[in-house]
């Protein structure tokens, strides 16, 4: 598939390095236009609905958080191209699906390429369709520790898990549970069942998963109308539990 692409980058070489990289090692890509500042990147987004936009964090009169906000109904992908990695958690929480530093690595560039386009197809494969997941209930049992003992319960009764520092929040259909375990005890527990790991908070049960949304990152409705955020570095697994 072809991916429409916008370059938001103050620096002129900069801009022209990266188009060259793309042209010469990426032919999915085709670049829409350049910007080299906010307001004009914010005018090529609404021009093309590019499905990714490469975007450099310090430029002149605000930096790539500023122009993400302008748009916080998105559907492209994002690649941040800088050379702070002070800005690595920012770039996660923004759900960037990739983050590059300058100056940029002909590999690295190559691999968050392929990464947008493989979520792309698995996106546009799914448009249209019902989501049916290839797992069915997760049958089986937990143990959840308490002060006097331990509680059992059916995995297939769990909506989604929250982590909350080193604790867990389980979610059922009218009431949550909290654990002393970390979210990543119960990756490793459940990992058997169709449980995916979808953002770094929350771990959720496919079978309960109703609707995904792109949005600015992307989101899933469970069957109790939850809605939870799913990172960018999480759609391509999230994605391949369906068919």
């Amino acid at each position: 598939m072809e991916l429409k692409t916008i370059i938001v980058e103050d620096e002129a070489t900069s801009r022209e390095i990266l188009q060259n990289y793309l042209n010469k090692y990426c032919p999915k890509v085709k670049v829409m236009g350049e910007a080299s500042n906010i307001s004009e990147g914010h005018e090529l987004i609404k021009k093309y609905n590019p499905d990714l936009v490469f975007l450099d964090v310090e430029m002149p009169f605000g930096n790539a958080f500023d122009l993400l906000d302008k748009v916080p109904d998105r559907t492209f992908e994002t690649v941040f191209v800088t050379a702070y990695n002070q800005y690595a958690m920012d770039a996660l929480n923004n759900h960037a699906a990739y983050y590059l530093m300058k100056p940029i690595n002909i590999d690295e560039l190559i691999k968050a390429v392929d990464y947008v386009v493989e979520i792309k197809q698995k996106e546009n494969a799914l448009e249209g369709q019902v989501l049916k997941a290839k797992t069915g209930k997760a049958e089986g049992k937990i143990t959840l520790p308490q002060q006097d003992g331990f509680q059992v319960l059916n995995v297939n009764d769990i909506y989604f898990c929250k982590a909350d520092d080193n604790y867990t929040e389980i979610y059922l259909e009218n009431k949550k549970i909290l654990v002393s375990k970390t979210l990543k005890y119960f990756e490793d527990a459940l990992q058997e069942y169709s449980f995916a790991r979808i953002h770094k908070s929350y771990l959720v049960n496919v079978a309960e998963v109703i609707k995904y949304r792109k949005g600015k990152g992307g989101s899933v409705v469970l069957s109790n109308g939850k809605e939870l955020s799913v990172s960018a570095s999480k759609k391509s697994a999230l994605l391949s539990y369906f068919q």
